[in-house]
């Protein structure tokens, strides 16, 4: 017990009263907002887990890094260089599609934001949210519909003639169950009859898409 006093009582812990309150409240926000952003918007469309560790490590060591390197003096190019660096890293053993490295860029820039904006909780709290309803509104299909793209497969060669494009789009929307409006041929192999087809469909229920997709190979 008495060991228990010493230590409460020690210089041990000041350092954590040093902080500011608004470091809570920025902190809070920020780590609210990449919340909402990886786990409700992100998740929710791509139903991936792998890039979660990535995005909220991001989030988070940019937050600090800036936060304490604003209480120093530093040019507005040391700024930006040391912005660019982070948001430019890339994975050797993977590559990062376009739409990862988008929201990859837009955690970066919300752990920047956080830590250097000069106003008040509101404001983050407002720019966040300006943030949010951008990135929801483009996602979604109230502004535009969603066209996603896949690569499969395809078996029936004689239907990839210019003058049967009908037919294969007929024939991919029956054994595929998606809205596809066109296609792109990428490869042609005469000699097992089969060819590689890019489809482009628009989104309709992504809970049922995995099961009308039994013939496709990868995500673009």
């Amino acid at each position: 017990m008495i060991f228990l006093q010493e230590i409460t009582a020690s210089e041990s812990f000041e350092w954590f009263n040093k902080l500011p309150e608004k470091f809570f409240i920025r902190l809070l926000i920020d780590v609210l907002t990449t919340t909402i952003l990886v786990r409700f918007i992100y998740f929710r469309n791509y139903r991936r887990t792998d890039l979660f560790l990535t995005f909220f490590s991001f989030n988070l060591v940019i937050f600090l890094i800036t936060y304490l390197l604003n209480k120093v003096q530093m040019s507005m190019g040391a700024a930006f260089g040391l912005f660019a660096v982070f948001s430019m890293l890339r994975y050797r053993t993977e590559g990062l599609s376009a739409k990862d490295m988008t929201y990859l860029f837009i955690v970066i820039s919300m752990g920047l934001i956080s830590a250097i904006i000069k106003g008040s909780w509101d404001e983050l709290g407002l720019v966040s949210s300006m943030i949010l309803l951008s990135v929801w509104l483009l996602e979604g299909n109230l502004l535009m519909k969603r066209e996603l793209t896949k690569i499969v497969h395809y078996d029936r060669i004689e239907l990839i003639l210019p003058e049967r494009r009908n037919e294969l789009l007929q024939d991919l929307q029956a054994r595929t169950g998606l809205d596809v409006h066109r296609v792109e041929i990428q490869t042609m192999d005469f000699l097992k009859d089969s060819a590689m087809v890019m489809i482009f469909y628009y989104q309709t229920n992504t809970k049922n898409e995995k099961t009308k997709t039994a013939l496709v190979l990868e995500n673009v």
